[in-house]
């Protein structure tokens, strides 16, 4: 009997042992999984709309619930959708050489026979980008990209180029309206940019020194950048996607391929990007261009004054109590501000019922009123409260303007 339990114990004592190396060795066995299976939540944008690349691809998927802590894998969907609107514009400039003044003498014209010479020029050549804006064949890039040029070439991301021809310029807003005549024109879909956010997602498409068109991602870096000294009307979108030389005019997409905004700079030591980039908010550009189209012109509020942010020093310089407000630095003769009866050294505090707290956008909102409208100003002078009615005039060209 004990030889029988000898010969049964000793392999069973084994087994236990073999068992306990076994589930040392691979603990899952007591488990299925070492981690809870996560609940699943397809990543879906709120329009409706989503990407290709999600649809058979696990990391589409993610166990927060929340849509905006997540991104695409690609955003194929969106260059797609956007790129073909976007153009590369080539111009070409006529140099006439400057001659020298000894050549305009009689003397050595005669000598020389200068009469005779032909001109000496040069022809010299830029690019840049645009966008289609409308099927009608209107075409939005940057004035700097197509100012002085002789000669406007449009080419298409479907290999068409066509002659484009000026319908007119805004250089407040760098902006200017180009117009091709071609069937099936691809129109890019507008975005509300004043929508738009920090760290939001943002694609860069434009045509960089020539090498063709070329999309580049990055991130919102911030909105409403002024006192850049870029334009007269600024509130640019701050971007650190790649913008270059050849990026003017071109497109700055969100991640639904939609524009929200007109790239037109970047601030660089080398001339390449560094990272700090600046974009025309789409909803400029296309108010710049409707009444480009409708006037020929882009039609401004005008109170005709020149004027700056009244700073703390300031304030104490004028011994004022309030720090906030719109110093007055010039009045332009016969404009709605000198017949209101404003004058240099006024201080403006409200513009109907607007503080001018944030004076730069208060004279923004003034741009966008209709002239003819009627305002009341609040300000102050020589420390004496002042409101007079004014009415606001058209912004004439700066050539005609004179200052008081």
């Amino acid at each position: 009997m004990n030889k029988l339990t000898k010969f049964l114990t000793w392999p069973a004592i084994s087994g236990v042992l073999v068992a306990i190396l076994i589930l040392q060795q691979f603990p899952e066995l007591t488990n299925k999984s070492s981690t809870p299976t996560p609940h699943l939540t397809q990543v879906s944008y709120s329009d409706g709309v989503t990407p290709a690349s999600y649809t058979n691809d696990e990391s589409s998927y993610t166990t927060d619930k929340s849509p905006s802590l997540a991104g695409p894998v690609s955003y194929n969907v969106a260059v797609k959708k956007a790129a073909p609107a976007v153009v590369n514009i080539y111009t070409t400039k006529i140099i006439r050489e400057h001659r020298h003044p000894i050549f305009d003498d009689p003397f050595f014209r005669d000598f020389f026979g200068y009469d005779q010479m032909p001109n000496q020029q040069r022809m010299q050549s830029s690019l840049g980008s645009g966008v289609i804006m409308s099927p009608e064949g209107y075409v939005v890039t940057n004035n700097h990209v197509i100012q002085g040029a002789d000669e406007i070439i449009v080419a298409l991301q479907d290999g068409r180029d066509t002659r484009a021809r000026v319908i007119g310029t805004d250089p407040d807003t760098d902006l200017a309206v180009l117009k091709i005549d071609m069937k099936n024109l691809p129109a890019i879909t507008l975005a509300q940019s004043r929508e738009a956010d920090i760290g939001d997602v943002v694609l860069a498409i434009g045509n960089p020194f020539g090498v063709g068109q070329t999309v580049t991602m990055g991130i919102i870096s911030a909105t409403g950048r002024n006192k850049l000294r870029l334009s007269t009307y600024e509130d640019f979108i701050q971007t650190d996607a790649a913008i270059n030389p050849g990026n003017s005019g071109g497109a700055l997409i969100n991640a639904y391929g939609d524009l929200i905004g007109i790239n037109t700079a970047i601030f660089s030591k080398s001339g390449g990007s560094q990272g700090i980039g600046f974009a025309i908010p789409s909803e400029i550009a296309r108010d710049v261009m409707l009444s480009i189209v409708k006037h020929g012109k882009v039609i401004r509020g005008w109170l005709g004054i020149e004027a700056q942010s009244l700073t703390p020093e300031l304030a104490d310089a004028f011994g004022l109590d309030n720090k906030e407000g719109i110093l007055i630095t010039g009045v332009y003769r016969n404009g709605p501000a000198h017949q209101a009866g404003l004058q240099r050294g006024d201080i403006i505090t409200e513009i109907n019922g607007m503080s001018t707290k944030a004076g730069r956008k208060v004279m923004q909102q003034v741009a966008l009123m209709q002239p003819g409208e009627q305002v009341v100003i609040e300000a102050v002078r020589n420390g004496q409260k002042l409101v007079v009615d004014s009415v606001i005039g058209q912004r004439p060209s700066f050539k005609t303007r004179k200052k008081r």
